[in-house]
């Protein structure tokens, strides 16, 4: 495993349960993604222009990121512009990824912000 823990939120399984009823290779296109796009970014620096942090939630202890270039295999063509969108956050003193969100662009526009400002909250208390 490339992180010492990869969690999800209890919203997230929720997402991605109703997401893999509709994108079968959902499993594989989110490991293959934490392996390598993820990886890439905190662990070897490199940005492949895939990851992109959240700005504007008006705090600055947790930084929360969304994936763009997220390949799933279900929906043929699309390569990694697929339209599924990764949001996250990375705790690196723990070596922790903290899944929060995923969802299709198609049926939404944008992340979820009250969820990611509900989760800084519950953060902030620990």
């Amino acid at each position: 495993m490339k992180f010492k823990e990869i969690s999800r939120t209890a919203e997230f399984r929720r997402d991605f349960k109703r997401l893999l009823k509709r994108y079968k290779t959902l499993e594989d296109d989110l490991r293959n993604c934490i392996d390598s796009n993820l990886y890439l970014y905190h662990k070897l620096n490199l940005d492949n222009s895939s990851i992109f942090p959240i700005s504007d939630l008006g705090f600055e202890e947790i930084t929360f990121y969304k994936v763009k270039k997220f390949a799933c295999k279900s929906l043929k063509g699309t390569g990694a512009k697929s339209g599924i969108r990764l949001i996250y956050t990375n705790f690196t003193e723990e070596d922790r990824i903290e899944l929060i969100e995923i969802y299709y662009k198609g049926d939404k526009k944008n992340e979820n912000r009250d969820r990611l400002k509900d989760y800084y909250k519950r953060y902030i208390r620990n």
